[in-house]
């Protein structure tokens, strides 16, 4: 994955660890978790990332997704509404990413449904890789994608992070294991 070097970027906390957002003048590129997290961008380049300001107009997007985030994870919001900035993935992964977007809230779809959703039926190795590589963690919703028996399979920002963020949604622990069965 490649990243602009023009981002900018604030860091929040949240009930899981605190999580870095990064955007451009397009829409929010990145969320991740600082600790304990896959696939993440080269620190040297995230490093030169300024800390945006608030006179800047990148400030908005990240205002909005800090915004956001602190209502989702206090359980009022359900829905995100942000624009993106995917341009660090290929075609391939933001077809996956944008069909990621479609699974809602308190939902699980499966890494073969979305295979079949890009018309790639063939690609679940493929897709698997786009979604542990989503850049825009809970936002995306790469947690609502679980295996064909149900199963919660990785997540970038560590199982148990994963776990949490389907309780939150209102799919509890024994219903992650009904879905498994």
């Amino acid at each position: 994955m490649t990243f602009q070097t023009n981002l900018k970027k604030v860091l929040i906390p949240t009930p899981l660890g605190e999580m870095l957002l990064a955007a451009s003048e397009r829409g929010l590129a990145g969320a991740w978790f600082t600790q304990e997290q896959k696939h993440l961008p080269d620190a040297t380049l995230m490093a030169s990332w300024p800390i945006v300001k608030k006179t800047d107009l990148v400030q908005a997007i990240l205002d909005k997704a800090s915004q956001q985030l602190i209502a989702y994870f206090s359980g009022k919001l359900k829905v995100f509404d942000l624009p993106f900035d995917l341009r660090s993935g290929t075609a391939f992964q933001q077809s996956v990413w944008r069909e990621i977007s479609k699974v809602g809230s308190g939902k699980t779809n499966t890494y073969g449904a979305i295979c079949h959703a890009i018309q790639k039926p063939a690609a679940a190795r493929a897709v698997g890789a786009a979604v542990g590589k989503n850049p825009i963690s809970i936002i995306i919703p790469c947690h609502r994608i679980v295996g064909s028996t149900g199963a919660l399979t990785g997540y970038a920002g560590g199982l148990d992070r994963k776990v949490a963020l389907l309780e939150l949604e209102g799919i509890s622990s024994s219903q992650q294991r009904e879905i498994a069965l």
